[in-house]
């Protein structure tokens, strides 16, 4: 492992930058659906021993004795983020015709700019860089650090955390109901950068001793929580999820809204399995209904042929209001609920909107330029705050497609909901690994807040997800059809929830007082 080490400090140009890429390869197959989380050891030891070896002259300015380190965790985010994000271009696939131009863009333009956080991590770790543990904890604080400011910068996008690599599985979900996936980020990188020590020696012993302690009760606190923590029981409700599973083409062809919302409904009217109970609450994924509901009070009246009395159907559409005299109209991505007599009982509008899918950023500035600044025709516009919504004396809190992925979006509403809710239509991205990291991120929410998940896709995978992070029911990917299950209890209040609110910075500043100390010793020890 010495000799490992050495060789790899000492490389230089070319090699060098193609190995920090393959590293952050590597580090991919941590992701879903894979889930190989030691390939992270592999990607962070190599990472440091790059970082030891990344000086520049001594007499360079302070910008310059950074930028080797700059370089490699710049080129260590380009390899994980093109392995992580390349499908995004395949939504760009589905109008080839007007987007397949902007396929490099996404597919490396996004990670280029994405890496740049990685970039800067690996900069402000060298600013503590020494010979033992403490450059681990330097790592460790830069990267929760870059990932904190990836997720808020530019309406944020932290999709990937290297934190998820670290929690594939339920038994290895509890800590972020703790720390959250900000304080899993940090220590995450401590614990798969600790076997670094091993090829340089110093700080050895006591390093790998606390990454194999933080490990070990990460797995300690996961069964814990799992097996002898009390579970909430299961209330008498019964929620149906419907995956129709319809080809996005298909979505945009306006030939085809007519067969697209038949398919809903006759999904929703199927009876259950045998010996099941009919569903009290029906779920359809983002966008489900194809037209503007409120002016379509046919399509009222056919789901009120579907519905009983006493259930309720929760369903995307897209939701119109004025904007006043003479002005366009707005347009929102929301949800509706509709009761067994087709009348609308409720609505909630997303939030956090996709920046060029959705809305167009800097639209007025570009718009005074003379650019046309419309992301899609009409674009839409973003609620101010979530809006509970309520289906048979159940509170939900809503989250539209990728608000999934952001903690911070769920606020202190949620202390009233029995569940979360997220719909999303994940056909966009194909047959790719995007849909199976979608769910893992939401499915983490669930862990954090203490909350079950109700999640229905139109594509992608669709299921009741209980508190832990268990898959009650579901329908896996590519597989049209409907599930029927039992709504998962909550936890009475979320206890750790104000201790989540401070767990990131207690983290960062025990890793900055590691970082420092280590780092003043090393300055003042003799050479």
């Amino acid at each position: 492992m010495e000799r490992l080490a050495g060789t790899v400090m000492l490389l230089s140009g070319t090699r060098r930058a193609l190995l920090a890429f393959l590293a952050g390869l590597i580090g991919v197959l941590a992701l879903p659906p894979f889930g190989f989380f030691a390939a992270l050891f592999v990607s962070f030891t190599l990472l440091v021993w790059l970082i030891d070896g990344a000086s520049a002259a001594p007499e360079a300015g302070f910008l310059r004795r950074l930028a080797p380190a700059f370089r490699i965790g710049w080129f260590f985010g380009f390899g994980y983020f093109v392995g992580g994000l390349w499908w995004l271009g395949n939504a760009l696939l589905v109008e080839a015709d007007a987007f397949a131009w902007a396929l490099p863009l996404a597919v490396f333009g996004l990670p280029a700019f994405l890496a740049l956080y990685y970039g800067l991590a690996a900069a402000l770790a060298r600013l503590l860089w020494s010979d033992g543990m403490g450059r681990i904890a330097a790592l460790a604080l830069a990267f929760g650090v870059g990932e904190w400011l990836r997720g808020t910068l530019f309406t944020g996008f932290p999709w990937n955390a290297v934190g998820y690599g670290a929690m594939p599985v339920p038994l290895l979900m509890q800590s972020s109901g703790i720390v959250g996936i900000a304080g899993m980020n940090a220590l995450g990188v401590f614990v798969f950068a600790a076997p670094a020590l091993i090829g340089t020696r110093r700080g050895r012993g006591p390093g790998l001793a606390l990454a194999a302690l933080l490990f070990a009760a990460h797995i300690g606190y996961g069964y814990y929580a799992l097996h002898i923590a009390p579970t909430p029981e299961g209330e008498a409700t019964v929620v149906r999820l419907v995956q129709p599973v319809i080809d996005q083409a298909m979505k945009l062809d306006d030939s085809a809204r007519a067969q697209i919302f038949e398919r809903h409904l006759a999904l929703s009217a199927a009876k259950p399995a045998e010996g099941g109970k009919r569903p009290d609450i029906v779920v359809w994924p983002e966008t489900s209904i194809p037209f503007i509901l409120t002016d379509n009070p046919d399509a009222l009246v056919r789901i009120a042929a579907v519905l009983e009395d006493d259930q309720v159907l929760i369903a995307g559409a897209v939701r119109t209001e004025s904007a006043g005299s003479g002005k366009a109209p707005r347009y929102y991505n929301s949800i509706y609920t509709v009761d067994g007599r087709g009348q609308i009982t409720g609505a909630a509008d997303k939030v956090h909107l996709v920046p060029f899918g959705e809305y167009m950023p800097f639209a007025d500035l570009l718009e005074s330029l003379g650019v046309d600044a419309v992301a899609m025709p009409g674009g839409f516009s973003a609620a101010r705050e979530p809006q509970l919504l309520t289906a048979l004396g159940k509170g939900l809190y809503p989250l539209v497609c990728y608000e999934a992925i952001f903690p911070a979006e769920i606020t202190g509403a949620a202390d009233a909901a029995a569940a979360l809710l997220n719909i999303t239509n994940d056909a966009w991205f194909g047959r790719t690994p995007g849909p199976y990291q979608h769910f893992q991120q939401a499915r983490l929410r669930a862990v954090e807040r203490g909350l079950p998940l109700i999640r229905a896709a139109n594509n992608g995978i669709s299921a009741v997800v209980d508190a832990r992070g268990r898959v009650v029911a579901g329908l896996s990917h590519d597989v049209p059809g409907f599930v029927d299950a039992t709504f998962p209890g909550r936890f009475a209040i979320d206890k750790w929830g104000k201790w989540r609110n401070w767990s990131f910075l207690i983290v960062l500043g025990i890793l900055f007082a590691a970082a420092g100390i280590s780092r003043i010793g090393f300055r003042n020890r003799t050479n």
